[in-house]
């Protein structure tokens, strides 16, 4: 599992894929975008470099050798809040679905063009807090705001979640952003469309309904109980509304 490009301090992806040469490829091309790179074939490899080393951000395939991607997505949304995106030659929207039901922050089909992967590598960890958006650097004196609803409290600043009892809560950058859309346009019906524009990073398709599965582990997140939620509400035909009331400090 060879360890090149950059020293530490740059932009870390771990790239698992059980093709040597797609490997190879998105690596010579990231460490000339000035990343750092970690080479990965299966999940054992994959596992053995987490556990090494800060990852920014997982490439991983949909299909290894050993367990496959949805799996290992799964396990490591549970174990760490590393962004992840999937790589998939299936055009299938379950596929897509089924990955973000998962943990995936984002998915790419292949064939894809290296600089869309770039462009969407960029976009999870600005999303993640983990890449300072271009032009605007962060001021330590900005002050903080904090959005709260039912008791919970949204630190827009920090991209952190914390429920009532003052705990963080790991969101992924779908997760958050997909909060962040409905605190910001509460008791207002929401259709599927407008979230879509409101989560920004992702190239959606015409009638997605992966949104669906962003809403439902968010509802797992939050709600006390998912199966009848009380937060976040279906409106039958029309999309969602979120129903408390919130307010800004």
């Amino acid at each position: 599992m060879p360890d090149t490009g950059p020293p530490r301090g740059e932009t870390h992806v771990l790239i698992v894929d059980d093709d040597p040469q797609i490997r190879k490829l998105i690596a010579g091309y990231l460490q000339g975008q000035g990343m750092r790179t970690t080479l990965a074939r299966d999940g054992r490899e994959m596992w053995t470099c987490i556990r090494r080393e800060q990852v920014d951000v997982v490439l991983l395939d949909l299909v290894l050798p050993d367990e496959d991607g949805l799996t290992l997505a799964a396990r490591l949304r549970a174990e760490t809040a590393t962004p992840i995106i999937m790589l998939t030659g299936r055009g299938d929207v379950v596929d897509r679905v089924v990955g973000l039901e998962m943990g995936a922050d984002d998915y790419i089909a292949k064939p894809f063009h290296l600089r869309e992967l770039l462009a969407r590598i960029r976009s999870v960890l600005r999303r993640a807090g983990r890449l300072a958006p271009v032009g605007k650097p962060a001021a330590a004196s900005e002050a903080e705001t904090v959005l709260e609803f039912d008791g919970w409290q949204v630190n827009l600043q920090r991209r952190a979640l914390c429920d009532p009892e003052g705990r963080p809560v790991a969101l992924t950058t779908g997760e958050y952003d997909l909060l962040v859309a409905f605190v910001s346009h509460p008791n207002r019906v929401l259709a599927r469309d407008r979230l879509m524009d409101l989560v920004k990073g992702r190239q959606w398709e015409a009638h997605d309904r992966s949104i669906d599965a962003q809403v439902a582990r968010l509802r797992r997140k939050i709600e006390p109980d998912p199966r009848s939620p009380r937060l976040i509400k279906s409106v039958r035909g029309a999309g969602y509304i979120f129903v408390p009331q919130v307010n800004r400090r």
